[in-house]
């Protein structure tokens, strides 16, 4: 039976309403799911450009067994507010408001233990999870992650990019990145392609990373590549080893896709998401490399 998906408005007390999904684990595991998954959006127009990806993720793997919740953050999508009244402490107050409403919700599987949790990061997404690393306890927490950003300044510089090149084409492009530091830097917000940047979203974001921790126990880190023959990049292969050292099984693999957040048309990526199947099916060989992602 196919799983069901039902949206509704999440109660955030005064800071309004936030649009999610839920997707309900299909039988014969919606008693008691294999594991919930809280799906941590990319920023701004990525998000955007993801909807359609994330929305087949999200059933084939409620289809697979597993419950999943996606969320529109503060000012995101159908949710309250507009994207200039958003802060990065707003948006992991959200964070923690869906994972402790999916927590709520979890049942013991037929082992007497309670399912893990896994925390699923597009792009910048993966910032975010640490908010999520005490709301959940007495449980496994897992990371799923898509193409991670670990660290905001890095997202940040490339969002002010899409301003560079819009004053390129005006002739106005010199100096701009830091111009829009210094209009931040005054209190002030920035529009960037259509989005009104508070300085209080851009500090957050500048500041935030994803670093290793102990609440982890496994990480699935899942990356595209349009070659066939694709590695993982140095840094990308520094920060396995760092949450290896930590701890943490890992799985890594590249796979063939396109890199559908920044494309001009709206992409899939089918082998990304088998990729993830096989990490969230994995029992004692969580940490063997996918073969079906890498030879795809």
């Amino acid at each position: 039976m196919a799983a069901a998906d039902t949206p509704f408005f999440l109660d955030a007390g005064a800071r309004g309403q936030r649009l999610c999904v839920h997707h309900a684990a299909a039988a014969p595991f919606s008693a008691a799911p294999r594991g919930q998954i809280l799906l941590l959006p990319p920023f701004a127009e990525e998000m955007n450009k993801s909807r359609r990806m994330t929305a087949m993720a999200a059933r084939a793997f409620a289809a697979d067994g597993f419950e999943v919740l996606t969320l529109d953050l503060l000012g995101c999508g159908d949710s309250s507010g507009d994207f200039g009244d958003a802060t990065w402490a707003h948006w992991q107050d959200d964070v923690r408001l869906a994972a402790t409403w999916l927590d709520a919700r979890v049942r013991p599987g037929p082992d007497g233990r309670r399912p893990p949790l896994w925390l699923w990061g597009l792009r910048a997404g993966a910032l975010l999870a640490p908010a999520a690393f005490d709301a959940v306890i007495d449980r496994p927490l897992h990371l799923l992650l898509w193409q991670p950003v670990t660290a905001g300044k890095l997202q940040l510089q490339q969002f002010m990019r899409l301003r560079v090149a819009a004053d390129l084409i005006g002739g106005q492009a010199k100096g701009a990145v830091q111009a829009l530091r210094d209009q931040l830097a005054r209190g002030e917000p920035v529009e960037i392609a259509g989005y009104l940047l508070a300085p209080a979203l851009a500090d957050g974001l500048d500041a935030a990373q994803l670093k290793p921790s102990p609440r982890v126990a496994r990480v699935a880190w899942l990356e595209l590549s349009p070659r066939e023959d694709a590695t993982l990049t140095p840094a990308a292969a520094m920060a396995v080893q760092a949450w290896q050292a930590q701890g943490a099984e890992v799985r890594a693999a590249v796979c063939q896709g396109p890199s559908f957040w920044a494309a001009t048309e709206i992409e899939e990526a089918p082998r990304l998401i088998e990729a993830s199947l096989a990490a969230l099916r994995a029992e004692t060989d969580f940490a063997a490399p996918p073969a079906e992602a890498i030879a795809a």
